[in-house]
């Protein structure tokens, strides 16, 4: 706030005559309304904005309207704001990298003659990269998506195109999606969308709202345009000029889409890529397949923290903060944030990179040695773009060159290690190396930069092409000196004809406005003040001496700067071939960027398994259809990581037939939420494939994890606490598989009591029954631990298939003193008591209202269990309250009160007068109240 205040007294002054001011508000009253559009003009030293963009400006960046002022005259006048260049960029980075509800454009003119010279949206960061990219690393690859949804009853074919305009990639998939959208949703997270294009609809249908609903929960910026551009009209022609290679894969690849053409087709259009030459046959184009990776919403990515978020304290709030510790500048960033958005399936391939990761964490010399080299290499990728792009300077060539020379130091400690995956490695990494690095790849490019440019000159920050690279510039570098040498020879002969000291007394100075001169001080002047005037040109007297010239030294200096210009011009245009030669070598670069990529994130994950103070442990993994899921020892890698932090650690079983549904109950603040996220996190860091918080962990490979933590309400959608935690869980019971992980906390407290145990209670029994997917449900509904005792009552065939077990935190309460401790261990059995009152004494509650708190819980409290049961044995532990009935009762009383309510409803009443109607019904009443003669829970009916 400070920060935005000094920002706010240095803001520069708006300098407009009444006709400039006149001119531009013209202009700017012509302007198309686009609400999304931040618009900023370039002032040469400073930008503005105007209209609605000053307020949203003063009012998010400021914090304060009273840097606003008024341009023109309160009838025609504008509200303004002027803004620093520094705050331009930082309005720019906030806008395009972690806001995605605005899109930007730069105007530079003057009056009323304005032009739209750069523009930005955050899936197309356009001109801007150089703004944003200046002194921060590029930290992810930002992806627009194109969408042409085909609505059909009860679901939806969506055909989807997209482009990474960083790495140049175009991909299509079309596929089949429900009514929530699960699958676009997975894609959209999985690619880092960060702007969607939609063919624009007349009127909204509901399905269509409930795709912007997707959208908006992923974060994306939405863009809607004509459908008339989405067609696949030329598609196959104007791919073949932007794809590498032959035209044939690309045609059979197009053929076998319908609308996932159309959708790329649109994106074409909108991103302009036939627009930019330096796009031709650069771009590769695949087909993008949903099952292949583990698939995330948006949900599961904020319940895990996975990525980064401005709320974090710290960065190691979240996975990718706490795994980023990658070495070189930004590749390894990138990598690791898209692994994290795609954990793999493939049990072969994730163990691949566990048996990478394991030797650099058993070699403690090769994976500090790599690290320090990969400290030295730069972005690649990014220079590599900037050279296709043709914005590229001899700066960048230079820097490749720097990061070249390094891959022999990588290459040298990665073979000298041999371990017992040397062959990996060789494979890997080795092999490749030599490829790319031999005298017909990467040599001859180190070769080109060795003999092209003057690598002496770099410690003074000059980037110079070496003279003796080409005839002509050595030629003109031989003339130039020539007559520098003339020029200098003049000034010992100049300083022997006045009898001055050279360079003391007498000075040859070199500027723009007079070019070569002679100097002497004042206090000289006068000694030679007489042949000044006969044998020489005086042309400036000043504090700092006098500037006088000859006519040779003129002749002279004319010359020299003559020949400079010759010299810089031809640089220049060797510049541009050797920069030229460089991007040819694209393939090269690319390849070796994204081995050094990788290794560098794999050396990040060893870097962390072995610096925790409790080292991480490799998982053993297993297919999706074998094995159980189990945790021994399991951490938060978050948590623990906090400063002051002691983690207890847990044991999670999830054992297929025994354990595969947990219902763990407990006190607020006792630990459920943080256990079972970790659980979620462990298996995600697995299949991403790094060594885990955990004394030891078999996982079985989940292919999604569906995440319903945590309520926050919505209004800007106008989606309630509860309506939200309605469309999360909808999305997991439609999405769920038995090969997924689902995680619940505190699912049904949204609305009344009684109906969000309903709720719990019917979900709860479909993940059971129906998707038999592995689930760790935390609640407060001590009712639902019923379940595990309803499943314990069935035939043996029914109740292996079932598996539920009941869970809970551990809490001691002090008998004398009522003082609540957590213990923080998920320990088997339900819980005994709430201890939602112990927690309002924590926070200080006046004593009154917990008194009362107590006496009202005791009158309505009458459904729990007297006993804690264990999966073992049940054992009493006495109860602070009396229980009218324990959870057999309420299970068979609720089996039988079902089959009381379907033999009513299959009354043919409708065939029925009202006597015969009447007897059937008593005679159900009848029989009811004989069998809840024995039951309880039955008998409160009645």
């Amino acid at each position: 706030m400070e920060d935005n205040l000094q920002e706010q007294n240095k803001l520069p002054e708006l300098k407009l005559d009444a006709k400039q001011a006149q001119g531009f508000i013209s202009f700017f009253k012509t302007l198309p309304n686009d609400p999304r559009a931040v618009r900023l003009f370039d002032r040469r030293d400073y930008y503005t904005a105007h209209g609605d963009n000053a307020m949203f400006i003063a009012k998010t960046y400021y914090h304060t309207t009273t840097a606003m002022r008024q341009l023109g005259t309160a009838s025609n006048g504008v509200s303004s704001v002027s803004v620093s260049k520094s705050m331009f960029e930082t309005i720019a980075r906030d806008l395009l990298l972690e806001r995605t509800d605005h899109t930007l454009e730069l105007y530079e003119g003057s009056g009323s003659n304005w032009r739209l010279t750069k523009s930005g949206t955050p899936g197309n960061l356009g001109s801007f990269e150089d703004i944003l990219f200046a002194n921060n690393e590029m930290q992810d690859s930002p992806v627009i998506v194109a969408l042409c949804p085909n609505f059909r009853e009860n679901e939806c074919v969506v055909g989807m195109g997209y482009v990474d305009l960083t790495k140049r990639i175009l991909g299509l998939a079309e596929f089949l999606d429900d009514g929530q959208f699960t699958n676009v949703e997975s894609a959209l997270v999985a690619l880092g969308c960060k702007e969607c294009l939609l063919p624009t609809e007349g009127g909204k249908s509901i399905q269509s709202k409930t795709l912007l609903d997707a959208l908006s929960r992923c974060g994306v910026l939405l863009t809607e345009r004509k459908k008339t551009e989405f067609k696949s009209r030329d598609l196959v022609q104007d791919l073949g000029r932007l794809v590498k290679g032959s035209i044939e894969p690309v045609r059979d690849l197009i053929s076998s889409f319908e609308y996932a053409s159309w959708a790329l087709g649109g994106l074409l259009s909108y991103a302009e890529l036939l627009a930019d030459e330096s796009n031709y046959g650069n771009y590769t184009i695949r087909r993008y397949n949903l099952d292949s990776f583990m698939r995330l919403d948006s949900a599961a990515m904020r319940a895990l923290n996975v990525l980064e978020s401005k709320t974090d304290a710290n960065k190691n709030f979240s996975l990718f903060g706490l795994m980023n510790r990658t070495c070189t500048a930004g590749m390894g960033k990138r990598l690791l944030n898209r692994w994290l958005k795609q954990p793999l399936l493939d049990v072969n391939e994730i163990n691949c990179r566990l048996d990478l990761v394991h030797a650099f964490v058993e070699d403690t010399a090769l994976r500090q040695d790599l690290r320090q080299h990969l400290k030295r290499i730069s972005d690649i990728e990014r220079l590599m773009h900037t050279l296709e792009k043709k914005r590229a300077t001899l700066q960048h060539v230079v820097k490749l060159y720097q990061s070249s020379i390094r891959f022999p130091y990588i290459r040298s400690a990665l073979e000298r290690y041999d371990g017992q995956y040397s062959t990996l490695i060789k494979d890997k990494y080795l092999d490749p190396f030599e490829h790319w690095t031999d005298d017909d790849h990467l040599n001859k490019f180190v070769g080109l930069v060795e003999a092209s440019v003057d690598l002496d000159q770099l410690e003074n920050g000059e980037y110079m092409i070496s003279s003796g690279y080409d005839p002509k510039l050595s030629a003109l570098k031989d003339e130039r000196d020539a007559v520098e040498k003339q020029i200098h020879n003049l000034h010992k002969q100049i300083a022997n004809d006045l009898d001055l000291p050279i360079d003391k007394a007498l000075k040859l100075d070199k500027g723009t406005q007079f070019g070569h001169v002679f100097r002497i001080t004042k206090k000289e002047e006068p000694k030679v003040r007489k042949k000044l005037t006969t044998h020489f040109i005086v042309l400036e007297t000043r504090k700092d001496g006098v500037k006088f010239t000859n006519t040779k030294l003129k002749k002279l200096g004319d010359q020299y700067q003559k020949l400079l210009e010759e010299y810089t011009s031809c640089q220049k245009e060797l510049v541009v071939r050797v920069v030229q030669t460089a991007a040819s070598f694209h393939e090269v670069f690319e390849s070796l960027a994204g081995i050094l990529s990788e290794l560098d994130v794999l050396l990040s994950f060893a870097d962390l398994a072995t610096s925790c103070p409790t080292p991480y442990t490799r998982p053993d993994i297993t297919p999706s259809d074998e094995g159980d899921i189990i945790l021994e020892g399991s951490r938060h890698p978050c948590v623990e990581a906090q400063d002051g932090v002691n983690f207890i650690p847990n044991d999670c079983r999830l054992i297929r037939g025994k354990s595969w549904f947990q219902i763990i109950t407990g006190p607020n603040m006792g630990g459920k939420s943080t256990f079972i996220r970790q659980v979620g996190v462990n298996i995600l860091m697995a299949q991403v494939g790094s060594f885990v918080p955990c004394d030891k962990a078999n996982i079985s490979v989940r292919d999604c994890i569906f995440a319903r933590v945590g309520a926050g309400d919505c209004q800007l959608r106008g989606v309630s606490t509860f309506m939200q935690e309605m469309l999360e869980t909808a999305s997991i019971l439609k999405g769920a598989t038995d090969k997924s992980l689902v995680i619940i906390d505190e699912l049904g407290r949204g609305t009344s009591t009684y109906d969000g145990f309903g709720l719990a209670w019917a979900i709860c029994e479909h993940l059971v029954e129906v998707t038999r997917a592995p689930t760790l449900f935390a609640t407060h509904f001590h009712e639902l631990t019923a379940l595990a005792h309803d499943n314990s009552d069935h035939e043996p065939q029914r109740q292996s298939l079932l598996g539920v077990e009941n869970y809970h935190v551990s809490a001691h309460i002090d008998s004398t003193s009522r003082k609540l401790t957590m213990l923080y261990k998920v320990e088997p059995g339900a819980c005994d008591q709430s201890f939602g009152i112990h927690v309002a004494e924590f926070a200080n509650f006046p004593e009154s209202v917990v008194s009362l708190a107590r006496e009202k819980a005791a009158e309505l409290e009458n459904f729990s269990p007297v006993s804690v049961i264990s999966n073992d044995s049940r054992e009493e532990l006495g109860s602070k309250r009396k229980r009218k009935c324990g959870p057999d009762e309420m299970s068979s009383g609720a089996v039988r009160a079902n089959k009381f309510l379907q033999d009513f409803s299959a009354l043919p009443l409708e065939e029925m007068n009202l006597k015969q109607a009447l007897q059937h019904v008593n005679k159900l009443r009848s029989d009811f109240e004989k069998d809840a003669a024995d039951c309880r829970w039955l008998q409160q009916f009645f």
